[in-house]
């Protein structure tokens, strides 16, 4: 139990610090050649459109920054740019949020500069499936041997929970690898979502509890995992020139093995089968099951974090 535990809590602590890490408006940083852009616009003139914008600037002394690029662009530490107020403010005064009569060229310049992050909703599904299945895995563990009624309740949300981790690390990868193709990311999204519902519902079958049905169990959540291949390939395919898509891949080949390696385990019973009793209190297969899968799905964590640098940078 402390296992499924320490893993909970892993990514309890993964998924505050991703939220607190959230960015409010895209970094400068992972924009490419800033200071030219900057240098042609006329800063002047975008800090008096501006304030015709918002006339009530509640941090007017930051527009005064503006005036100071123009003559220190290749001295400034962009880093502290992304900071300010003002990047809030020119975003909230894009053209084509905002029709500023007279406005020319200079604030379209830069709006490309200033976007809004790109959507957290499946990388968090992600980090939400991985807490629910450690979670129900703990608390399986922690009741399963009051009762056989209890078991009985206990391993059906364990499996319920296996289900949700296999679906919702589809979401991240599937859904910033096509958000420019509509049809492709919801048809992927619809069809792992169907898979991971209808595994859940079998896993509430009384007979899908029976020890005659271990290896049966142990294969549809490796089809559903399998399923997978599809996607990476259209992603290949489809981004074959984008440096992210083979990095992705690889990760995502990382956790296929890890979490195929303990689907094995799991269902060959490696290694008590060559030793019987030697590993009944330490070092059994469900026990080596649980830590690779917790590898698994932290290296889907690291996965995610490229796809949102990825799109938070270039969107589609």
């Amino acid at each position: 139990m402390k296992r499924h535990l320490l893993g909970f809590f892993l990514f309890l602590f993964l998924t505050i610090y991703t939220a607190a890490k959230s960015p409010m408006v895209a970094d400068f940083n992972s924009v490419q050649h800033l200071s030219e852009l900057l240098g042609k616009a006329d800063l002047n003139k975008i800090r008096l459109e501006l304030l015709k914008c918002l006339p009530s600037l509640p941090n007017m002394h930051e527009t005064l920054k503006l005036n100071d690029l123009s003559t220190s662009l290749y001295s400034l530490d962009f880093s502290s740019v992304s900071g300010w107020t003002i990047v809030e403010l020119l975003r909230r005064c894009l053209p084509e949020q905002f029709p500023l009569n007279g406005l020319k060229g200079d604030m379209n310049m830069v709006s490309p500069l200033v976007v809004e992050p790109i959507t957290r909703w499946p990388f968090y599904a992600f980090l939400g499936g991985a807490m629910f299945c450690l979670l129900a895995s703990s608390t399986c563990h922690l009741f399963a041997c009051h009762s056989q009624r209890l078991s009985y309740i206990m391993l059906r949300i364990d499996y319920a929970g296996i289900s949700a981790l296999i679906a919702t690390s589809f979401y991240p990868p599937v859904y910033y690898t096509f958000m420019c193709n509509p049809f492709s990311c919801y048809f992927y999204l619809g069809l792992i979502t169907l898979m991971g519902i209808a595994s859940m519902v079998f896993s509430l079958l009384p007979f899908f509890q029976k020890s005659e049905f271990r290896k049966y169990r142990a294969t549809i959540f490796f089809l559903m995992g399998f399923s997978g291949v599809a996607p990476i390939i259209h992603k290949l395919i489809l981004h074959k020139h984008q440096p992210e898509a083979l990095q992705t891949t690889g990760y995502e080949i990382l956790m296929g093995v890890l979490y195929g390696l303990g689907a094995v385990i799991y269902v060959a019973r490696i290694p008590e089968r060559w030793m019987p009793g030697k590993f009944d209190i330490a070092g059994h297969s469900h026990q080596l099951f649980h830590v690779l899968v917790v590898a698994g799905a932290y290296t889907h964590y690291v996965d995610g974090l490229i796809y949102l640098r990825w799109r938070d940078s270039q969107g589609c």
